[in-house]
């Protein structure tokens, strides 16, 4: 009687690569990468608030994490200011005032969202990596900042400057911080223990920034508020 014939699945290879690497991530290990930032604003006097700063791993190999967020057009302003999400991410934005308002960008690709308002709400998926800042066409007052990063190694910073970020695959990484008015600050070289946590000081210098109005989503200046 002849053996039975084995036929050699593709498939079944590449699982077993996949449960290897899975494997092999997971003896490496993770730790966490916690800190403080600060930011000097003009006269070198620090700045007493710091939930606008995102501190970001730079160059970390590992997958996005995608997901979806909300930032909420309310009193005339974006709530939060400031979101930091990964690649992919579905950001929502609804309008809760019973006015127009309008939600674009000229930073990348661009969008433009349209004008609506409560209880209408819009959307924009963000599927390349960068700082995208947003407006509204009718509000020159209204703005934010998204911050989309492609590894899920990020994090906004507390009040007082503390952070941390969590879960990061044993390694040598440059920390980045980011702040609107700074720009990315210097890197900062950490290693990150396969347990446990690494501790990094980053700052910022905001000492030269200065304020320009921007422009309306045609490249004009904004005229008298109608709404």
């Amino acid at each position: 009687m002849l053996p039975r014939a084995r036929f050699f699945n593709p498939n079944q290879k590449m699982s077993v690569v996949l449960i290897l690497t899975s494997v092999l991530a997971s003896m490496a290990g993770a730790g966490d990468i916690v800190g403080r930032v600060d930011l000097v604003e003009k006269g070198g006097k620090k700045a007493a608030d710091l939930s606008d700063v995102v501190v970001y791993v730079e160059s970390a190999k590992a997958r996005p994490k995608p997901g979806k967020e909300v930032v909420t057009m309310k009193s005339k302003a974006f709530l939060p200011h400031v979101l930091a999400v990964s690649v992919g991410t579905t950001v929502e934005f609804p309008n809760e005032d019973p006015i127009l308002h309008n939600v674009f960008s000229v930073s990348a690709e661009g969008f433009d969202l349209g004008l609506y308002k409560r209880p209408k709400s819009g959307s924009r998926t963000f599927d390349k990596p960068g700082v995208y800042t947003l407006y509204c066409n009718i509000h020159p007052q209204m703005s934010a900042t998204v911050v989309v990063r492609d590894n899920p190694y990020f994090a906004k910073a507390a009040k007082d400057g503390t952070f941390r970020i969590e879960g990061v695959a044993a390694g040598e990484y440059k920390v980045i911080a980011f702040h609107e008015r700074s720009g990315d600050g210097a890197p900062v070289m950490v290693k990150v223990p396969a347990t446990g946590e690494i501790a990094a000081t980053l700052s910022l210098d905001a000492a030269s920034y200065k304020r320009v109005q921007h422009k309306n989503k045609f490249g004009k200046a904004y005229g008298r508020e109608a709404y």
